[in-house]
């Protein structure tokens, strides 16, 4: 597991901005810079994948120079991930995209956790390196449900999952019943859930800070 804010970086400043109250009113803010830690993040992804060599023309001669190697999908989702996974776009601009349609149910009790997954949309993923971008892993029951579905439309070669805060239950959820590869990268892991399963210290809710309160 890679976790960005374990070293000091441009990064930190980002985060401190995305979780203060007195600057998420911004939404523009807000988004804006969810979208520039998606490619901070995005950076630390491209250092593990595969290169190959080429022969280009420069202006003085030929050399040899090193470029990606990697069919690479994008998953986002919604609508939190939208932000985020722009920052993934920026950086890899010849990759494929799919979304995803997974929200908590409405439910009486706040014991358990019921996720419903109503859309989902993607490329065939047979081989293909996936990345799955959403920016809060909570309980993991989400992006477990949302693998699940992934694997019907193919099995990718490994799925890069990518989130702005985690939560070490979430963490651990994937880590006990998740049996397709994956690497996990964050850019923090926070404390703990809270009764009403929200990480906490977190930063509330992504998609309501980028988009306005849903009904």
């Amino acid at each position: 597991m890679f976790i960005l804010d374990q070293q000091n970086s441009i990064a930190s400043q980002l985060l401190a901005e995305i979780r203060d109250v007195k600057v998420q009113n911004d939404p523009l803010r807000f988004r804006e810079n969810m979208r520039k830690i998606g490619t901070l993040l995005a950076y630390e992804i491209s250092k593990k994948l595969n290169y190959k060599s080429e022969t280009i023309q420069t202006p003085l001669t030929n050399t040899e120079v090193k470029v990606l190697d990697e069919d690479i999908v994008i998953i986002s989702i919604l609508r939190a991930a939208l932000p985020f996974s722009q920052g993934f776009q920026d950086l890899f601009e010849k990759a494929n995209f799919g979304f995803i349609g997974a929200a908590r149910k409405p439910h009486l009790s706040d014991v358990e956790v019921e996720i419903d997954l109503d859309y989902l949309a993607t490329p065939n993923l047979n081989n293909k390196t996936v990345i799955l971008v959403d920016p809060m892993l909570a309980t993991g029951k989400s992006m477990l449900k949302s693998i699940d579905q992934l694997l019907k439309n193919g099995i990718p070669k490994i799925i890069h999952i990518a989130c702005t805060i985690a939560a070490p239950e979430g963490v651990r959820y994937l880590e006990e019943h998740l049996n397709t590869p994956y690497d996990l990268w964050s850019c923090a892991v926070d404390e703990k859930l809270n009764e009403k399963y929200y990480i906490v210290p977190g930063l509330g809710d992504a998609g309501d800070l980028a988009f306005g309160e849903k009904i």
